[in-house]
């Protein structure tokens, strides 16, 4: 998981100063195609692990990891990429804006796996600029679930260019959770995700938001929680990431039935705003 020394690697990038030392300093015009696959053979899931993290997303027990797990195993390689100085943006401020999860089969703890992670070429965006995050988690040399993860760098952005995956429903909530301070604490224990601007309300008023947010693939991992009895196993789901969650606070969930599959999202209680809409359809 990630721990301090990697969140240090991270945030240097952002300093006056020190963004400009060799090892440090970033290439604008970096190709992070180019840095190759980085690939962890990780044994034997653990199941307690697994166990831990399904309490803090709301997923029932079961003999079979969650479908959002994985990422957890991902994310450490993530960060690899992006401390690399060849990776042409700092971690800090970059923002996860879509992600892409698919499951191939049921994973159960014990199965010895491996994974590895590699990013895209960075590509236009109407706000910036973004890159994708591809992680494909095999058991032995079968694939069972793979990622795509879209970050994106605020920035002079591209009128012309594709903004990304587009939803036609939003549907409206039927229940609401509430949502405590420290939920971005517990799923940091869990996830290796120590973003301070998902942990206390200073270090996230330091980084330009009113108070902590709420991890997004927190809020991805409850959703398919809250689903996980409609989807099959074998399912593609996929998120837009719209509107940070406040910390402590309250978001209503919603969901409907498709053609496909389900349609479904969180918004604000008062105003229906959306933070993340999403779909699950059955993967072939």
């Amino acid at each position: 998981m990630a721990g301090v020394p990697t969140l240090v690697k991270a945030a240097l990038p952002s300093i006056p100063g020190v963004n400009l030392l060799p090892g440090i300093r970033k290439d604008p015009d970096g190709d992070p195609s180019r840095l190759g696959e980085r690939v962890e053979r990780l044994g034997s899931l653990s199941r307690d692990h697994a166990a831990a993290y399904a309490r803090v997303c709301g997923f029932e027990p079961r003999d079979t990891v969650p479908l959002t797990y994985p990422h957890v195993l991902a994310f450490p390689l993530h960060m690899q990429l992006m401390t690399d100085p060849g990776f042409p943006f700092a971690p800090i401020g970059t923002v996860h804006l879509e992600n892409s999860v698919t499951g191939h089969r049921s994973i159960r703890p014990g199965e010895p796996v491996s994974i590895g992670v590699r990013a895209s070429a960075t590509r236009p965006h109407p706000k910036g600029t973004v890159v994708d995050f591809v992680a494909e988690l095999h058991v032995e040399d079968e694939l069972v679930w793979e990622s795509t993860s879209t970050y994106l760098r605020r920035g002079r952005g591209d009128a012309a260019a594709t903004g990304g995956l587009r939803f036609e429903r939003t549907p409206g909530a039927t229940v609401q959770w509430r949502l405590p301070g420290d939920l971005g604490r517990r799923y940091a224990g869990v996830s290796g995700d120590r973003n301070p601007i998902h942990l206390h309300p200073l270090t996230a008023k330091a980084l330009g938001f009113p108070r902590q947010i709420a991890h997004g693939m927190w809020s991805l991992a409850r959703c398919v929680a809250a689903l996980e009895n409609r989807l099959p196993d074998a399912v593609t789901v996929e998120v837009v990431f719209k509107k940070p969650i406040l910390l402590p606070g309250t978001v209503g969930f919603g969901h409907e039935a498709t053609s496909t599959g389900q349609a479904f999202a969180l918004t604000g209680p008062k105003d229906g705003a959306p933070h993340l809409v999403g779909r699950a359809v059955g993967a072939g």
